[in-house]
């Protein structure tokens, strides 16, 4: 039975969600050439699927693993086609949840990296914490190398403030995966600074209930 937190937010044990298992492959969105999913000119892939459930979720249709279409090779196509423009900067994997779509991100994080090396950078979103994504498997973390920037933790509507950038409630960061990865800890990203975690500290949920 899964848990509940005091925000209401479904909380998964760990291994619990798995995304070749949940993963219908399908995609809610797809959002060319935006400014609001990312630092600079980006193009947005926006997953279906999310158990977290979050109350207030501001794409609540796409948390059906069947909303939307299935992922196909002429939308792959359109998305390299976009990102390929010298004034994008990068992809963003937006939700749903992301890490739960895997079978598709990874193939197309993977290309992204084949076709353009660290030129263009990948932001994820995901209701996952850092820490929680560390535990959770080879899929999970080997999505997490392939990008540069989590944007982490569940949305919480008594956090929700209208003037965050990139995020919707207070407790989520900003994380940069490289320097996260060097340092074995979460370092947090803003704007092309990297702060220590001990700046902004992470604001940790309410204890679960059943």
């Amino acid at each position: 039975m899964p848990l509940i937190d005091a925000d209401g937010v479904t909380q998964p044990a760990t291994g619990e969600w798995q995304g070749s298992v949940l993963s219908s492959s399908y995609i809610a969105d797809y959002k060319p050439f935006n400014f609001v999913d990312g630092e600079g000119v980006r193009c947005s892939l926006y997953v279906s699927g999310c158990p977290f459930k979050c109350p207030g979720c501001y794409n609540e249709a796409a948390q059906s693993f069947r909303y939307g279409k299935k992922y196909d090779e002429e939308l792959e196509e359109r998305i390299f086609a976009d990102v390929a423009q010298p004034y994008v900067a990068g992809l963003s994997f937006v939700g749903g949840e992301p890490f739960l779509a895997t079978p598709v991100l990874l193939r197309i994080a993977r290309r992204l990296r084949e076709e353009f090396g660290d030129e263009k950078t990948i932001w994820i979103w995901s209701g996952y914490t850092y820490e929680q994504l560390l535990d959770e498997g080879a899929d999970k973390n080997e999505l997490l190398d392939l990008c540069e920037v989590l944007v982490d933790g569940p949305f919480i509507k008594r956090l929700y403030h209208h003037d965050l950038a990139f995020r919707g409630s207070s407790n989520q960061r900003i994380i940069d995966l490289r320097a996260s990865a060097q340092e074995g800890s979460a370092v947090l990203w803003e704007s092309g600074r990297r702060d220590t975690e001990e700046a902004v500290p992470f604001l940790t949920p309410a204890a679960p209930r059943s």
